[in-house]
């Protein structure tokens, strides 16, 4: 059972560094159209799509992927305890 709370717990880590990685390319010109960035924007946009909708950006800045982030380490957090890890 360990395993498993690991393996989770593992897999919501390398998924917050993701969210970092697509949240790192708009900040280069057309890098969200290359691969690795349509890759990503599969990945990542259905778990920020629900975040943006009640989160409005302050102008430029998009603050829902730093809330994501944080409901996710607040998961992580709750899979940790919940398996002892």
């Amino acid at each position: 059972m360990q395993t498993i709370g690991l393996l989770l717990y593992n897999v919501l880590y390398i998924y917050s560094f993701f969210i970092i990685g697509y949240i790192l390319l708009s900040w280069f010109p057309n890098a969200r159209e290359s691969s690795l960035g349509q890759f990503l924007g599969r990945i990542v946009e259905p778990y920020l799509e629900p975040f943006r909708k009640f989160i409005p950006p302050l102008g430029m800045i998009d603050l829902s992927p730093i809330v994501a982030i944080i409901v996710l380490r607040l998961a992580s957090g709750g899979v940790a305890a919940l398996f002892g890890l």
